[in-house]
């Protein structure tokens, strides 16, 4: 069995999306059958959010309701400042697919954020209904998520993306500093997703080997699992060559991690 933790699906029109601007050529529409067409040869998939909007999560439950399957469960989207969060997410969890929340930090001027005291009571709220947090972070937002797991001990977290170290650049120190410390001192996991598109233009998978056997070797085989990040992964790669190329690395560094990194850590950590 493989898995996708992390894939996306849109509809341009339902206009919600603000970074899909009109010269990525990632603006058009990809639905459940565009995504098994790429992911020929995946089991399941994890639909996460990409507009911070009520209406993208119910877009994507209905669509989850309709994919026969292959939808594991959705990471869908509620404001978690809003003085009724609690009971939004509580009406929210009741949806048979609602695995998760994301908020879009990355987007955010404030790195510390989810440390407001506002934010907490939703945190509160997705712990007790047993939704996992995905953190859509950057190197910056490392440090707070040492105190986020502290504050919060008994809800499940997942990094997006590695946190999007600038592979491009090279200038990995303070990612690298971050990550290991979030690693050693925390349980939050990581998904070994869209590490590729943050390797600049046109790049060659040998560009995130060295980013990627840093993940899976401080969180180890239990806590990291793979992600296509795909539609948007089209900016760098295909579909299935991102995904050889993974399996590969994922071999050479810890063969014993490939069932856990490819299938079963994101049917735990997404269990419904």
């Amino acid at each position: 069995m493989i898995v996708d933790s992390h894939l996306h699906v849109w509809q341009v029109d339902r206009g919600d999306y603000g970074w899909l601007t009109p010269d990525l050529p990632i603006c058009r529409d990809f639905t459940t059958a565009d995504a098994r067409s790429a992911a020929s040869g995946v089991d399941r998939v994890v639909l996460v959010q990409a507009a911070p909007t009520a209406a993208e999560t119910d877009y994507l439950l209905d669509v989850a309701q309709h994919a026969g399957g292959f939808v594991h469960g959705v990471v869908g989207w509620t404001d978690l400042a809003a003085p009724d969060a609690a009971r939004r997410i509580e009406t929210l969890a009741r949806a048979p697919d609602l695995v998760g929340l994301r908020p879009m930090l990355q987007d955010m001027a404030d790195a510390a954020w989810i440390l407001r005291p506002d934010v907490a009571r939703g945190l509160d709220a997705m712990a007790a209904c047993g939704l996992v947090l995905d953190l859509l972070i950057r190197p910056r937002h490392l440090p707070h998520c040492l105190s986020l797991a502290r504050r919060h001990p008994r809800l499940a977290m997942v990094i997006d993306h590695a946190a999007k170290p600038d592979i491009a650049s090279g200038d990995v120190t303070a990612w690298s500093d971050g990550m290991r410390r979030v690693a050693g001192e925390t349980e939050i996991s990581c998904k070994l997703s869209g590490l590729i598109t943050e390797a600049g233009p046109a790049p060659a998978f040998a560009a995130v080997a060295p980013v990627a056997r840093c993940v899976l070797e401080w969180f180890g085989a239990a806590r990291v699992m793979w992600g296509s990040d795909w539609p948007v992964l089209r900016l760098a790669a295909d579909y299935q060559p991102w995904l050889a190329a993974a399996q590969a690395l994922v071999r050479d560094v810890m063969p014993a991690a490939a069932e856990p990194v490819f299938a079963t850590n994101a049917l735990r950590c997404y269990a419904r």
